[in-house]
């Protein structure tokens, strides 16, 4: 049992405590060719933008190969838990 006025900084002192890191819902869209049609949507939780980026990059990625049925996708958006969107990237900010 801690002493009063000493915080608990992990689980490691008592292992029924556990460190939380705070996680926030993304949406991330991939866009076809027409003007807002969205080919895929899918939404996670991730403890930071960076990580939705990663995702939505690999995402898009597996939805541009040529072994795809379909249009090839023509962007990728991440959206946040407010509806803003916070990260974007077009198939011509890849170099193609």
């Amino acid at each position: 049992m801690p002493r009063l006025g000493r915080t608990l900084r992990s689980g490691t002192e008592n292992p029924s405590i556990r460190r939380t890191t705070l996680r926030e819902t993304f949406h991330i869209e991939v866009l076809g060719p027409e003007p807002d049609e969205i080919q895929t949507r899918i939404s996670v939780r991730v403890g930071s933008l960076e990580s939705a980026q990663e995702r939505a990059l690999r995402l898009f990625a597996r939805a541009r190969v040529p072994q795809r049925s379909g249009e090839p996708a023509q962007a990728v958006r991440v959206i946040d838990g407010a509806g803003r969107e916070v990260f974007y990237r077009s198939r011509f900010d890849e170099g193609d």
